[in-house]
């Protein structure tokens, strides 16, 4: 079976990282990209089986970068997890729904929570 490849979108070099090695650990592929600019070029070559998305990002939001995924034919199916540090009350989970975002970890995280949620997005 081939590999899964997870995209991870994050203006922190520490934090990709961290999560790099989490996922490689666990055998997938990783590719990084550190705003959403970048994340929107890389996808037009490479295509990921999820992406990791950080909500707060300067120039281009995590949200931004949903939604411009969403308005693409090629992209508006992709599996999107947003990173943050922000708690989301019942509106702001229902605005997630909206945008079909699988779920969202809040940092700082549990690595093997982590680990379970990728995991699940993925079936």
């Amino acid at each position: 079976m081939a590999k899964k490849k997870i995209m991870i979108v994050d203006d922190e070099p520490h934090l990709i990282e961290l999560v790099r090695a989490i996922l490689e650990a666990e055998s997938f592929e990783v590719v990084t990209a550190s705003n959403g600019q970048e994340a929107l070029d890389l996808l037009k070559t490479v295509k990921p089986d999820l992406i990791l998305l950080d909500m707060m990002m300067p120039s281009m939001s995590g949200r931004e970068v949903c939604e411009k995924i969403r308005a693409n034919s090629k992209t508006k199916n992709l599996k999107v997890i947003f990173l943050t540090v922000a708690r989301f009350s019942e509106i702001g989970k229902k605005a997630l729904k909206d945008m079909k975002v699988v779920d969202y970890i809040t940092k700082p995280f549990e690595n093997e929570d982590l680990l379970a949620r990728v995991k699940k997005a993925l079936k």
